[in-house]
């Protein structure tokens, strides 16, 4: 870490006693725990232009619901802005992952209870009201196509403009929007005294369609029976079909 970063660090936090820099790490991002006198503080920094953007969108949709206080998300800090890197500074959450809870579940009846509070997490999320501050768009879908073109343009994704060509032309039938993640995967919710309770990585974090946030939510247990049920004993509101998991983990996701 410079010392310029540093200096702006404890002008927004404190003063600072330790760094340490975590053992899971993210695709995108580095994350590191500070240590003030007072609490501890999570930083996550990126460096390459497409990721500082998806930091920056996640630093903008973490401060809007920081005055909402209506979804379970880690609290706001600050941002800061460097050269060539990005930094994010929110509250250290203590807790795990729900994929490192699940590889580490002394059971199948622990591993069950927690894919469970996974699915009443995100039922009771989608069954918010939308927040209208999250909507970026009258039509997710088309905005995520228009995207996913940007990225294949510019040799910015693994899908490919055949996948995309037939997404264009195989758009499933609408429903009504919901609040949703965007990246809905065992990685970004966290669990917290045994149940799935908080979200992270939110970057994608707005109103569009709950299908795709269900999707990667089961994507980890769509090959497992008793896992995919016990998804659905927590998960109530539908149940995707198999043409439309595939359409939105298999198809949207790998541009993504």
């Amino acid at each position: 870490m410079n010392e310029g970063l540093f200096i702006k660090l404890e002008e927004l936090i404190g003063s600072i006693y330790e760094i340490e820099k975590l053992n899971e790490q993210g695709c995108t991002s580095e994350v590191r725990r500070i240590i003030t006198d007072h609490r501890s503080y999570l930083l996550k920094s990126a460096f390459k232009e497409r990721y500082r953007k998806w930091l920056n969108t996640e630093a903008q949709v973490l401060k809007k619901l920081n005055t909402e206080k209506l979804i379970s998300v880690p609290e706001y800090f600050g941002f800061i802005l460097e050269k060539n890197s990005s930094h994010l500074i929110m509250s250290f959450e203590g807790g795990l992952t729900l994929t490192t809870a699940l590889n580490r579940a002394p059971s199948s009846t622990e591993r069950k209870a927690l894919i469970k509070s996974f699915g009443e997490f995100l039922h009771q999320f989608h069954e918010k009201k939308p927040l209208e501050i999250l909507r970026n768009s009258s039509d997710w879908l088309e905005e995520q196509l228009i995207k996913a073109q940007f990225y294949v343009e510019n040799g910015q994704t693994e899908g490919s403009l055949k996948l995309l060509n037939h997404l264009k032309t195989n758009k499933p039938l609408s429903v009504i929007p919901t609040m949703i993640h965007g990246d809905c995967t065992t990685d970004n919710v966290f669990v917290i005294d045994g149940a799935v309770k908080l979200f992270i990585d939110v970057a994608g974090m707005t109103v569009g369609d709950p299908r795709y946030d269900e999707s990667l939510a089961i994507r980890e247990f769509i090959n497992n029976p008793e896992d995919l049920a016990a998804f659905y004993d927590g998960y109530k509101r539908y149940r995707v079909t198999e043409e439309e998991f595939k359409y939105f983990d298999q198809g949207l996701y790998e541009f993504f």
